[in-house]
């Protein structure tokens, strides 16, 4: 949120926030990772010492993997989720929903923490046809570390989903860290 901003409409540092915690900048950082756009393939492949292991999708290029796969959203869910990140760990078969959210000032991210056993929901009866299980997962900033957090964080893990600060460790998403 832009200090002394208004609303989404006026947010910076969320934005900033987002891009410091792009999952193919940590791979571009990471020893042994390749990254790979392929014409006909949606998101960005992820290689690991020559090895595909995962496909990494933002935003609606998540929405173009499902077309790839002859699912059609419409018929499934009435109304589009765009996540911050995703990435579908091949080996795992599991799709990990990425949601990125900072704060430095009391606002509506607050709430929006309390929606993902909704959102994660969504998402599996999206991929469902494929097989894959869904992992969602909140990517905070230290903000919400204090403890008025204490209830929400709980209600995150009590539906399943999960948080993490600052970044995610690509151990926990089951990929080699170096």
């Amino acid at each position: 949120m832009k200090k002394g901003g208004k609303g989404g409409a006026n947010t910076t540092t969320g934005l900033l926030f987002e891009l410091e915690s792009d999952l193919c900048k940590i791979f571009q950082k990471t020893p042994g990772y390749q990254l790979k756009k392929e014409k006909d393939k949606a998101g960005i492949l992820v290689y690991y010492n020559g090895k595909l292991l995962a496909r990494c999708f933002r935003k609606n290029e998540f929405y173009k993997f499902l077309d790839e796969n002859k699912i059609d959203y419409k018929k499934i869910i009435s109304r589009l989720l765009y996540p911050d990140d995703s990435i579908l760990v091949i080996v795992r078969e599991t799709l990990f929903i990425i949601e990125n959210k900072t704060q430095n000032v009391e606002g509506s991210v607050d709430e929006k923490l309390q929606t993902c056993d909704f959102k994660k929901k969504q998402y599996q009866k999206l991929v469902k046809p494929m097989g894959l299980k869904v992992e969602y997962v909140y990517v905070l900033s230290e903000w919400f570390k204090h403890p008025k957090y204490k209830d929400v964080l709980d209600y995150i893990e009590s539906v399943n989903c999960h948080y993490v600060y600052n970044n995610v460790p690509l151990a926990w998403l089951g990929l080699p860290a170096s």
